[in-house]
């Protein structure tokens, strides 16, 4: 169980309060994870009360939660610890007086001064808050220290994504958060990072020697990872047209299940080790020069038309977006990394709206075997056998092997030994931010991203972005429903690849072979 501490949301009354963080630190409680004396303070500008604030909670909880139905029970204890202050992002008072709210709310709860600062905002007001709570919390050290029962109290804040919009965005971010707190008071968060098959990766990895020892380019042909979406950018339209795909998900999300695949193994299992190892993934990746972004990347734009019953009229037309805009809604890079493990091995990502099915995963493709066997009986080759991490949706990991069709005939067929996590553990697992939280509030930093990690990762992306802005051309238009611009399969099928999910998730045909 967590310490007990205050939970203050900046962004409360906005959507991944209401959605994830809410539901989440009510999962917690149902879990009997959350003390009992922990407390919630949502914290924004939008005029509301306690039980305005409490009411939306519980429609939150209610609609979004994971376990079904409503515990009435841990809902009510929760919900008695759960506070609102109308409050501006950057006044000086206004974080005054919520910190005498707190204090007077630590004394009604008997909790020990130890707060986690959730900044759940969007992007633009990063500043202002860190700023303000950070002259409070400094003036709050001066004049008056704040200490527990069992000795000083914590102040840990956690950032959501994006960190930055480019490398001396996120410098500067990371010097002005070091101005108020240590390195290990910041929990930067991806959720994906919360994924149980993305933490899985690690144990696959290195608890299993029939993976490790074949972990390299010698048995490995390359490395592809898919982040797929069927949804438009609907409402986030201002925000995303900023952003882009390449910054939305390549340099965050796809980014670091690129390290975790390819990093060494840590000298030990704890965050400053397995942080070490991910940031050296970052520094190895080849820096791709200005002259070369157009035959390594591909930035594609969703045109009009309609898939899984949703219907554009193209991203152009969006709310929020540019008719002229050039921002990509599908992105897909070549990579390599620059070391003895991964030596001219290609590591192909891509990401996009609008496409074909809503799949999050990595494919591991290993080296074909020699076909001095069946070369002579068998029109096609014997296919290679490939690993797949499956993210979202139905979490879990496939082994595809060839084998042989039952029959007079030698027909040989790809098939797979499938791990699911519902099926195996006959337990759901649980939502991201559940463990993330949680972990933000024992201080554990593993599943979050180092300062430097984030500014390793913008280091790759700086040049692409450059080089795009600086290009007269425009997105490739690609049709909703498919798997993105012609020239993204063409960016793996010109090193005679193919992406797994080309044919719309099909396994290959069967292999005809004469005896």
């Amino acid at each position: 169980m967590a310490p007990p501490c205050a939970i203050v949301i900046f962004g409360a009354s906005g959507d991944l309060a209401n959605r994830k963080l809410i539901p989440g630190i009510y999962e917690l409680a149902h879990e009997k994870l959350l003390d009992e004396r922990s407390y919630v303070l949502g914290f924004s500008r939008s005029e509301m009360s306690d039980e305005q604030f409490r009411m939306e909670c519980r429609t939150g909880v209610e609609k979004f939660g994971r376990s079904k139905p409503m515990d009435e029970g841990v809902w009510k204890s929760l919900e008695s610890r759960i506070y609102y202050a109308r409050a501006d992002y950057g006044s000086a008072e206004d974080h005054a007086r919520v910190a005498e709210q707190l204090k007077k709310l630590d004394q009604k709860h008997r909790t020990p001064g130890n707060r986690l600062y959730y900044l759940a905002t969007p992007p633009n007001q990063f500043e202002p808050i860190i700023e303000r709570l950070g002259e409070q919390l400094q003036e709050e050290a001066r004049s008056q220290p704040y200490y527990g029962g069992d000795g000083e109290s914590w102040k840990r804040i956690i950032i959501e994504k994006p960190f930055g919009r480019d490398l001396t965005s996120a410098r500067a971010l990371n010097q002005l958060l070091h101005r108020y707190f240590k390195e290990e008071q910041v929990f930067r968060i991806d959720h994906y990072l919360g994924k149980e098959t993305v933490q899985n990766l690690m144990v696959l990895r290195f608890a299993n020697t029939i993976f490790e020892p074949i972990w390299n380019y010698k048995y490995i042909d390359h490395v592809q990872m898919t982040v797929a979406e069927t949804v438009p950018v609907g409402d986030r339209g201002g925000y995303y047209d900023k952003a882009g795909a390449m910054r939305d998900m390549i340099q965050n999300h796809m980014f670091q299940l690129l390290a975790l695949v390819a990093m060494e193994p840590p000298v030990a299992l704890d965050a400053i080790s397995i942080r070490d190892e991910k940031v050296k993934v970052f520094r190895s990746i080849r820096p791709i020069r200005p002259a070369a972004v157009e035959e390594l990347t591909v930035r594609g734009q969703y045109t009009g038309g309609e898939t899984n019953g949703i219907k554009t009229e193209g991203y152009r037309k969006e709310k929020g977006v540019a008719p002229d805009s050039k921002t990509e809604t599908f992105a897909a890079v070549k990579l390599f990394i620059d070391n003895w493990r991964w030596s001219s091995t290609p590591f192909y990502l891509r990401t996009g709206k609008m496409l074909k099915e809503k799949l999050s995963e990595v494919t591991v493709r290993f080296r074909s075997p020699p076909l001095t066997l069946f070369q002579k009986q068998c029109e096609s080759p014997v296919f290679a056998n490939d690993l797949v991490i499956r993210v979202q949706p139905d979490e879990g990991i496939s082994l595809r092997l060839n084998g042989k069709v039952p029959g007079g005939q030698m027909n040989i067929k790809p098939v797979a030994l499938d791990f699911l996590y519902k099926t195996t553990f006959q337990k759901e697992a649980p939502e991201a931010y559940e463990r993330l939280i949680h972990d933000a509030m024992t201080g554990d930093q593993t599943l979050f991203i180092r300062g430097d990690e984030a500014e390793a990762a913008w280091a790759v992306i700086d040049p692409i972005e450059q080089a795009w802005a600086a290009s007269k051309a425009s997105p490739e238009g690609y049709s909703p429903g498919s798997w993105g611009p012609r020239k993204a399969q063409q960016l793996i099928e010109m090193d005679g690849r193919r992406w797994t999910h080309s044919n719309g998730g099909q396994i290959e045909p069967i292999v005809a072979c004469s005896l």
